[in-house]
């Protein structure tokens, strides 16, 4: 399997600074090419977003770079995948955390990570950061860690409600901020000719899914310069329609 990728992160149009933190990356290893790519949204209401989610984003880029390589040669498992980042986000969870009451301040951060390699998808979810996967139509991958998401889970607000409700920002957890974090996994197949999204909040919000796949499918992503063009045209109608949020995309196109 091969790959294009593509990233864009915008400040938007209200805050002063960008508290999202994001990378994508592609390797060449002897078990063919894999591709690795987190993105971190700093809780916008609290001070020092931007350190809890630039300290989540290093933790896994140095864990690609570190451990992963050293296990990629092995024949590890799911759960392998799964469990080392489990530790390592309460790892760093803790730090934060440590952090926070050494300095008198409150700090957390989404994280939502997917690895593609040896035709598998693992997917880790904490927050409302998304997963898709876009081919000949958007499916959402992760289910958000909010309020608002259990409630319609439960059948106590329908999505049109939840729209409007001025809980819809608050996170059952996140890291950094809970003293217990519990990770959504997701692992699959990964398929030829998609294209794999993560996104912030901000990136969602004021867009519709028919825009992302007119814009983020197979058939006018074909190369990285066109993924960064459409990437940047979704974020900049995002600060049109007046999203207040940082936003944050990146792109994995498979071939």
């Amino acid at each position: 399997m091969d790959f294009i990728v593509a990233m864009h992160t915008d400040k938007g149009i209200k805050k002063n600074t960008n508290q999202d933190s994001l990378f994508v990356k592609v390797a060449n290893t002897s078990q063919g090419k894999v591709a690795f790519s987190v993105v971190c949204d700093g809780m916008g209401g609290l001070s020092k977003g931007e350190l809890a989610s630039a300290t989540v984003l290093t933790a896994f880029s140095n864990w690609f770079t570190g451990s992963f390589s050293h296990i990629l040669n092995s024949d590890f498992s799911d759960e392998d995948i799964k469990t080392q980042w489990h530790n390592l986000v309460i790892r760093e969870s803790n730090r934060i955390m440590e952090y926070g009451q050494r300095n008198g301040v409150s700090l957390g951060t989404t994280a939502t990570v997917l690895l593609i390699a040896k035709g598998r998808y693992y997917i880790m979810n904490i927050g409302d950061s998304r997963a898709y996967e876009i081919g000949d139509r958007v499916s959402q991958i992760t289910k958000d860690q909010t309020f608002v998401a259990r409630e319609i889970e439960r059948g106590n607000m329908t999505p049109e409600q939840a729209k409007s409700d001025p809980r819809r920002s608050v996170l059952l957890q996140c890291v950094g901020a809970s003293k217990v974090i519990e990770p959504d996994f997701f692992v699959g197949e990964a398929k030829k000719n998609v294209v794999y999204m993560l996104c912030s909040d901000g990136f969602r919000h004021e867009i519709t899914e028919s825009e992302i796949l007119r814009y983020l499918n197979k058939d006018v992503l074909l190369d990285e310069t066109s993924m960064k063009d459409n990437a940047c045209y979704l974020v900049e109608l995002n600060k049109q329609r007046m999203e207040l949020d940082n936003i944050s995309v990146t792109l994995i196109r498979t071939f």
